[in-house]
């Protein structure tokens, strides 16, 4: 039995709808989700669903028995991921999985100096606990989100252009229901057992580049400017926005800055044997409404 876990969230949902189109057994597929509301659209489609919390150490322990394979979807809850994620594999290896497979996050060998160093532990932590547990595991290092470009960029990109202090850093954008399809590849397949993988676009790209192709796609200019970190802190928060999303921002901003988020080296076109969809694609997707005719 394969069980997904955040099974209601953006990746778990996709894993689980990529694994349908697949044609998996539904009997060996089971969605975690914390209350049965929230599992009420995979119930529809004939998936089983199991209540789970990552703060409820005994309810993983029971939703996971009888779990061979285990897709291990990262938490959103920052400050307690750690815990939460580490209890998550203990549990796992306490009901009997086998194979765990994690999502987590590309990152440079030595984060010491990273401006995502908050995000990143976690990751690390619950990779350590994976590894230590004696199950076999597959860790998914994953790029940014590309479905988060409109966040980056904002509300009114195509109004005001592009402002983000990223520099000239590039980033492999990768889209979430590309990343979900090489999770349901694996979960699917065989010989994935103790592996790393990269899972990033293998195209990176600079927001300046970005402003580029939005200019083709709205037929306007779409400029980008570049502020320092704390200039661009200030502005957000002026315009209302929350700090902590400021803040959160620029430490994005910074590490593109920096160069943490270039593909590098990438397993995904292996994974899904094709190409994955290219920013280009995206943004005309999001922003076709504004295409020239």
């Amino acid at each position: 039995m394969i069980l997904i876990t955040g099974a209601n969230g953006h990746f778990g949902k996709a894993t689980i709808e990529s694994l349908l189109k697949k044609g998996i057994d539904k009997n060996k597929l089971v969605g975690m989700v914390r209350s049965t509301e929230k599992g009420k659209d995979l119930v529809e489609q004939g998936v089983a669903i199991r209540i789970g919390d990552y703060n409820n150490y005994a309810s993983l322990q029971e939703a996971f028995k009888g779990a061979h394979k285990l897709l291990l979807v990262s938490g959103t809850e920052l400050e307690h991921r750690s815990k939460q994620q580490v209890d998550a594999v203990k549990a796992a290896k306490e009901a009997g999985v086998i194979h765990i497979l994690y999502t987590s996050a590309k990152r440079r060998p030595d984060i010491s100096n990273s401006p995502i160093q908050l995000v990143l532990n976690s990751h690390i932590d619950t990779e350590n606990a994976i590894k230590e547990s004696g199950m076999a595991y597959t860790l998914l290092r994953s790029n940014l989100y590309m479905d988060l470009l409109p966040w980056f960029l904002g509300e009114k990109v195509l109004e005001n252009g592009i402002f983000f202090p990223a520099g000239d850093g590039k980033v492999g954008f990768t889209l979430r229901t590309d990343m979900a399809e090489a999770a349901a590849n694996i979960l699917m397949g065989n010989g994935h057992e103790n592996k790393t993988y990269n899972i990033s676009n293998p195209q990176s790209i600079s927001f300046g580049e970005i402003a580029k192709l939005l200019s083709e796609i709205s037929g306007k200019t779409i400029n980008y400017h570049s502020s320092d970190s704390k200039t661009y802190i200030d502005t957000l928060t002026g315009a209302g926005v929350p700090q902590a999303y400021a803040l959160m921002l620029a430490g994005f901003a910074e590490a593109a800055k920096q160069g943490e988020f270039v593909s590098g080296e990438t397993d995904l076109m292996k994974l899904l044997g094709r190409e994955p969809v290219a920013v280009k694609q995206f943004l005309a997707n999001v922003y076709s409404k504004f295409t020239q005719s």
